[in-house]
């Protein structure tokens, strides 16, 4: 599966999907990976993390979308997501709550 394309959408990769892919391809290293991605996002600008909380959302959509396929892959690739954006913006932007009716 190609996680960039999905990561980076129509915009160029940030250097910390890497960490991200890394995550979603092998399960077992995410938390390790959590605070090293935490850090990183805390240096990224504005722009920079406004651009990264859409490639989460992105991944969000794309395991929503793929769901019948792979059920297992899907609800990690959404935990992995939500999981990040929840720790880097304290919030959710696709929590139900959140959503317009």
């Amino acid at each position: 599966m190609d996680f960039e394309r999905v990561l980076t959408g129509r915009e160029k990769p940030l250097a910390i999907y890497k960490g991200v892919i890394a995550c979603l391809e092998t399960p077992q290293v995410f938390p390790d990976l959590l605070e090293p991605i935490y850090r990183e996002a805390m240096t990224l600008d504005d722009d920079s993390l406004d651009r990264f909380r859409f490639a989460l959302m992105r991944l969000q959509i794309y395991a929503d979308i793929h769901r019948n396929e792979d059920l297992e892959q899907a609800t990690h690739i959404k935990y992995v997501a939500q999981v990040l954006e929840k720790v880097i913006y304290g919030t959710l932007v696709m929590e139900p709550e959140n959503l317009p009716e």
